[in-house]
């Protein structure tokens, strides 16, 4: 069975994408109608991802905790594409701030900016900090889940990154409680890389922090239980620290 792992999930990888093409052309005319048709097609892309991926190359998905259900800020771990797909299946109306290269991606970035996702390009982190919150700001009438990747990109099991202020502009910004979110889905589903490996694969919300705290409290108590909760999930899915 190891021997089969590799062409199972090159398979996986090759179907996920024309998934992704059928999905978005099939729920084209919904999605052009409102933006919950847009929400409906990437909550069944996600669901597709997990049972294939659980077929193919036997790695099971689960999401612990409680995702919020009414508007929220979400502030996640990001390991792999995975995580993204868990997250965004588990939130009624997730809406992420993404890579601002990732709107011109084909299908992918249509539906990202169809349900919300803010995109935020790379550059003076002053300049890029301010244009988030004024675009977050335009959009608040799109009642949801904000979802922000707090090291700003994926960070592989081992490897630390540190954790960007923008957060906490974001918590302070919006006065609602921000979710942490932790994962292991990075150890079973690597950051580059074909090959997908059996085990469970795993994004837990966390206990909400709730509005109120500075911004140096808010980021040690943020960094603390995601990077702690991370590594027991990673633990469970067989990772050791070297």
């Amino acid at each position: 069975m190891t021997l089969l792992r590799w062409p199972l999930s090159l398979i996986f990888v090759g179907q996920m994408y024309v998934a992704m093409l059928v999905v978005g052309v099939g729920y084209l005319p919904l999605a052009l109608t409102s933006p919950d048709g847009a929400v409906r097609a990437c909550h069944a892309y996600c669901r597709w991802v997990r049972f294939s991926l659980r077929v193919l190359c036997g790695l099971r998905t689960e999401v612990r905790g409680t995702p919020p259900q009414s508007e929220a800020l979400v502030a996640a771990k990001h390991q792999s594409f995975l995580d993204v797909i868990l997250i965004c299946g588990a939130l009624p109306r997730g809406k992420f701030i993404m890579k601002d290269l990732l709107r011109y991606a084909p299908i992918l970035g249509w539906y990202g900016l169809r349900i919300g996702c803010v995109p935020v390009k790379r550059g003076a982190r002053g300049a890029a900090i301010t244009k988030m919150m004024q675009d977050v700001a335009a959009g608040r009438s799109r009642a949801g889940q904000l979802v922000i990747y707090s090291q700003g990109t994926r960070v592989a099991p081992g490897e630390f990154k540190p954790y960007k202020i923008g957060t906490a502009a974001l918590y302070a910004q919006m006065g609602q409680d921000c979710y942490p979110v932790a994962t292991n889905a990075g150890v079973l589903w690597p950051k580059r890389g074909i090959l997908r490996k059996p085990g469970v694969a795993v994004v837990e919300f966390l206990p909400p922090i709730a509005p109120g705290l500075s911004n140096a409290d808010f980021m040690a108590r943020l960094e603390h239980v995601v990077e702690s909760n991370s590594d027991r999930l990673m633990r469970e899915a067989g990772w050791k620290a070297f």
